[in-house]
């Protein structure tokens, strides 16, 4: 199978986009201690602290805490009592990803629209009132136990939505340089990346625009499968993965292994500069993976001239790929939690549209060499 790139294609008078998306309005994590959890992230990544909700603004089963830098915005919650929902998703997954919300002009048409084409419902819209005004959000399940939230908040000018508080600090690092969410991958099991593809085209409208096979993506030991679906004008965009046969286990395969499950790999957030961001995070103790100094010196015979200096690239660990667009710079962290699962990526696009395929090699040896030492290879 040949790896092929497609552009989103355009909405015509009788193509109608059914499900406009406006972009990534927020990701959520379950977590089980969102006050250190919105610590770390403040310290090691750079956000700054948004809003609050828990028992003092009514909400007495769990807490939110939400941080923001730029366009990104997380939300960390914790369930205060053991029988709970999250409290049993946060058992048998660990902290991870729990809702990727998106942002749209109209939540109550996304959910009609979605669920009358076979998406299963998870909340049918409600509209949330404050004194700020009004904010709407339904949501549809997908992949495991991770739900699409859809907001509209056009009617809404408070801090983040009714029920959260503005939560003001002493302690604001400064930012690291982060802007909004690129992309997140998703986890599926075995043959199930195919079905998860149809969901999304079906229910979602959105279309495949990259596949990536066994030889495409694949070391001496281990191999896995990927499409990446994207809605119509481009702005969200989900890479799914699926394990493919190897000789040992593959990264996919140790994910589902560890979250118990199908989930969300990793979250990748683009930079302006990725040689700043990246300096900036390492010296807040973020880990990335180590990428061996045979990768640069043939790596600019593949991907030609670039803007930036070769050699703090190399001294960062940062990856280099291009397409007939243009080319990227990216790099992956280590896990961020002791269960080998949620991870990062940072990326700086400088017209490229694709994924990294010039990369996968080196990245999926660099995590193999992870997973060697955890002696799940």
């Amino acid at each position: 199978m040949q790896t092929t790139i497609e552009a989103p294609k355009r909405s015509t008078s009788r193509e109608v986009d059914f499900l406009p998306l406006q972009g990534t309005d927020y990701v959520e994590f379950y977590v089980g201690n969102a006050k250190q959890a919105a610590h770390f992230y403040k310290t090691a990544f750079g956000f700054q602290s948004l809003a609050y909700a828990g028992p003092e603004t009514g909400m007495k089963d769990k807490v939110s805490y939400v941080i923001r830098q730029h366009k990104l915005t997380f939300v960390l919650t914790t369930p205060l009592r053991s029988e709970n929902a999250i409290a049993d998703h946060i058992y048998k997954h660990g902290d991870g990803v729990k809702f990727l919300a998106l942002k749209v002009e109209d939540a109550t048409s996304a959910w009609e629209e979605t669920t009358k084409r076979g998406g299963k419902s998870f909340m049918e819209p409600v509209t949330l009132t404050d004194d700020s005004g009004e904010v709407v959000m339904s949501g549809i399940h997908t992949y495991g136990a991770t739900i699409h939230l859809f907001i509209e908040r056009r009617n809404y000018n408070g801090v983040f939505m009714p029920g959260f508080r503005k939560w003001e600090s002493t302690y604001n690092p400064p930012e690291a340089g982060l802007q909004y969410v690129d992309h997140c991958v998703g986890n599926v099991g075995w043959n199930q990346m195919n079905p998860w593809v149809k969901f999304y085209e079906d229910v979602m409208g959105f279309r495949n625009i990259l596949t990536f096979d066994d030889k495409d993506i694949s070391t001496e030991y281990s191999a896995l499968m990927s499409k990446v679906m994207s809605n119509g004008n481009g702005f969200v965009k989900f890479p799914i993965n699926e394990p493919a046969e190897g000789k040992k286990k593959s990264q996919v395969e140790e994910y589902l292994d560890f979250y118990d499950g199908e989930g969300v790999q990793h979250c990748a957030i683009a930079t302006k500069d990725i040689v700043a961001t990246v300096r900036d995070l390492q010296s807040r103790g973020v880990e990335f993976l180590k990428i061996p100094a045979s990768y640069y010196e043939t790596v600019l015979d593949r991907v030609g001239k670039i803007d930036e200096d070769l050699e703090p690239l190399q001294e960062l660990g940062i990856l280099i790929d291009k397409d007939e667009e243009g080319y990227l710079l990216q790099i992956f962290s280590r896990p961020i939690e002791d269960r080998p699962t949620l991870f990062f990526e940072i990326i700086q696009r400088k017209g490229a549209k694709s994924f990294g395929k010039g990369n996968f090699k080196a990245l999926f040896e660099a995590l193999e060499r992870e997973q060697d030492l955890r002696g799940n290879l």
